[in-house]
């Protein structure tokens, strides 16, 4: 895998040849799969129309909340950052750190010895028609950095290039995107769309909210967990075939998503579901539970009151709040 660094942008941009680092990123360079390369988030296009809002109001919560600081450690937005960048985990962060700055906080693995592990969590881009990096992975987590008061659409981080189809013509391309599975065209409420109607950039603002999508994301690690495919990653949009198995079985009108306890009986009955199911059921276009990550046992064999379960359902009150409660303290503030 090589770590030469391209520029995802146009050429006459001048960006820093690495997130964090000075200089102009070398001009008329071709990428090869496995290539990094420094992006601006408000230039990232998104390869799927919609995201869970929950999931984001969570690590939005989060981040602003100060708990992680209160015990002792760092904001998770400087973990998350680093992640992305393939750096790890944050090393240290201060009260002036701000994402747009990578230069005022420290990730655990210096640019330049990244490894494997590393690379394996960055997000992915596949370049279409002018170079333009549409994002094939990530669209939480980096929505998440870009709405955050520190982050934004010019704030830039490193991106792992999944293919380069940049000479192909756009109608080509889209069927090379679909041939893939690195598109996903069903709008927030489950319904097919072309390509012309994704959105033109992140963010809350141009992206639908996909409630069942958000759903899913607080089952993990209680009915699937994220599982690697022949590739070494999870399958394409593996939650989204989640949220349109739970919308034949669910109807979300049937609870306050704003109440805890109507929500975490929510999460309890759709996990469980998922659990009941085979490792060689059908779980939509082909996709079999096993291959989506279908645990064998419910909450990891863990009572409710423990567990992945039990962690969900922490109050905010707690010094260590469940992600559900962060998601919903935000969802209460919203105008």
């Amino acid at each position: 895998m090589t770590l030469a660094v391209v520029l995802a942008a146009a050429a006459t941009v001048a960006v820093p040849v690495l997130a964090g680092a000075s200089g102009p990123a070398p001009a008329g360079m071709a990428a090869q799969p496995g290539d990094l390369i420094d992006v601006r988030l408000g230039d990232l296009h998104p390869t799927q129309p919609a995201i869970g809002f929950d999931e984001v109001y969570y690590k939005l919560d989060r981040y602003r909340a100060g708990k992680d600081e209160q015990a002792g450690g760092i904001n998770q937005r400087f973990d998350d950052w680093c992640e992305a960048n393939g750096q790890g985990a944050a090393g240290a962060a201060g009260p002036a750190s701000r994402l747009a700055d990578p230069a005022s906080f420290t990730c655990e693995v210096p640019v330049g010895q990244e490894t494997p592990e590393t690379i394996a969590a960055m997000k992915t881009v596949v370049l279409g028609p002018g170079d333009v990096p549409y994002l094939t992975d990530g669209h939480h987590s980096l929505t998440e950095l870009l709405e955050s008061p520190d982050g934004g659409p010019d704030a830039h981080v490193r991106v792992r290039v999944e293919a380069d189809l940049s000479d192909l013509a756009p109608a080509d391309f889209w069927t090379r995107m679909s041939e893939n599975h690195w598109v996903w065209l069903r709008d927030a409420d489950n319904q097919e769309i072309t390509p012309d109607r994704l959105p033109a950039r992140l963010g809350l603002g141009s992206m639908g909210d996909d409630r069942y999508r958000g759903l899913v994301y607080f089952t993990r690690d209680i009915g699937y967990e994220q599982v690697a495919d022949a590739d070494g990653g999870s399958p394409e949009f593996l939650e989204f075939y989640w949220a349109t198995w739970l919308r034949r079985s669910y109807d979300l009108a049937d609870y306050d998503l704003t109440d805890p306890e109507s929500y975490l009986d929510l999460v309890e009955h759709a996990s469980k579901d998922m659990t009941k199911l085979h490792d060689g059921d059908e779980v939509v276009d082909g996709r079999t539970a096993g291959e989506l990550g279908r645990m064998a046992k419910w909450n990891d064999g863990k009572s409710p009151e423990k567990g992945e379960f039990g962690d969900l359902g922490t109050p905010m009150s707690d010094p260590k709040p469940g992600k559900l409660a962060y998601a919903l303290d935000f969802k209460a503030q919203l105008p």
